[in-house]
């Protein structure tokens, strides 16, 4: 686990979209590091298959963009030491140009309004820690900086729904790490980098292994009580320009 990793004997952490991809290695290095692990999925089936393959780990099912769903959810988990929201969606990689208006509903209905709907309603449980820890799974192509004259400067307007759902999140870490600083809350971002997920077809052809954007949000997920707060970081812990 390495120096200054916090990590209480009876610490439990949920992992949104957590059946497949990133979250599901974030679940397996959670679990590994001695977490009680919720695997957040919203086909039982494939969470299923994944708490059968991850020892610590239980299911709960988890639809972000179900109002519903996410309150009995909640009810299920009484204490919480680290919440990941992972689950995300890229609809398309259209421009804002020729995007329709419903791909962008629909990507901001799970990148954003279902990250804030979730965070809110397991505030009860993470508040019952003596160590709570937010990590938000965003993308380096939310990074307004790098948009505009960094490495992603080339991709000129494209996935436009994904890519502002991202800045979006990342606004959204600033404000809760400020709102729940008091509390002794850490809440950072994630770049993960690009993994072999099924995000796109770049990502599906991607060599980049999971596992080491999983390990990023680990590190941010056990942070000690004197770590950094409202930081966007890269997976190998290094900052990310806003």
């Amino acid at each position: 686990m390495g120096p200054g990793i916090v990590v209480a004997m009876t610490s439990t952490a949920l992992v949104t979209g957590a059946n497949k991809g990133i979250g599901k290695e974030i679940a397996r290095q959670l679990a590994a590091a001695g977490l009680t692990v919720w695997i957040g999925s919203r086909d039982p089936e494939r969470g299923q298959r994944a708490v059968e393959e991850i020892a610590g780990s239980r299911l709960l099912v988890l639809d972000v963009t179900d109002e519903a769903g996410i309150a009995a959810a909640a009810r299920e988990v009484d204490s919480l030491d680290v919440l990941v929201n992972n689950a995300g969606i890229m609809v398309d990689g259209d421009n804002p140009v020729d995007a329709s208006v419903d791909g962008f509903r629909r990507t901001f209905e799970t990148n954003v309004f279902g990250v804030v709907a979730v965070t809110n309603a397991f505030l009860p449980a993470l508040r019952r820690s003596a160590h709570p820890r937010i990590v938000n799974v965003s993308s380096g192509t939310g990074s307004l900086t790098w948009s505009t004259s960094g490495e992603h400067f080339r991709y000129g307007g494209s996935g436009a729904a994904y890519r502002s759902s991202k800045a979006a999140l990342n606004a959204l870490t600033v404000f809760y790490a400020q709102a729940l600083a008091d509390d002794g809350f850490k809440v950072n971002a994630l770049a993960p980098g690009l993994r072999r997920t099924d995000l796109n077809e770049r990502a599906a052809a991607s060599d980049g292994d999971p596992g080491e954007a999983a390990a990023g949000a680990v590190r941010l997920a056990l942070l000690p009580d004197d770590g950094p707060t409202g930081e966007f970081r890269s997976w190998d812990g290094s900052p990310v320009p806003w």
